[in-house]
């Protein structure tokens, strides 16, 4: 019969491994997109999803104690911040006059703030 603690480990081992791919894969964004808008994008993934699964490794392993609960409040509150902070960046950039990269299609900021 399997033990209870090996499918933690299982279980926990494989977030932290896809909060690992997902850091991974973001900084491969950092370093091979175009402009500032694009590696906000890769690297806000980072900052969500591969720190949410890194939390939830920790609570998958840990359980409810208080580090597993710190884990969770944590990973909710950068999963709700980090997008808004991200927009907001790119919004400061666009305003600021930072241009796209040559192969964007369309600028839907732009017919706002030229008003």
């Amino acid at each position: 019969m399997i033990e209870i603690g090996l499918i933690q480990d299982i279980i926990s081992t494989f977030l932290l491994l896809v909060g690992a791919f997902f850091v991974f894969l973001g900084m491969v964004g950092l370093i091979r997109l175009p402009d500032v808008y694009n590696r906000l994008h890769a690297t806000t993934k980072i900052g969500t999803l591969g720190a949410f699964g890194v939390m939830l490794s920790i609570v998958a392993k840990l359980g409810l104690e208080p580090i597993g609960v710190k884990a969770i409040t944590v990973g909710f509150f950068i999963l709700l911040t980090a997008p808004v902070a991200a927009h907001m960046i790119g919004r400061a950039a666009h305003r600021h006059g930072v241009g796209l990269c040559k192969e964007s299609v369309i600028d839907e900021y732009g017919k706002e703030y030229n008003k």
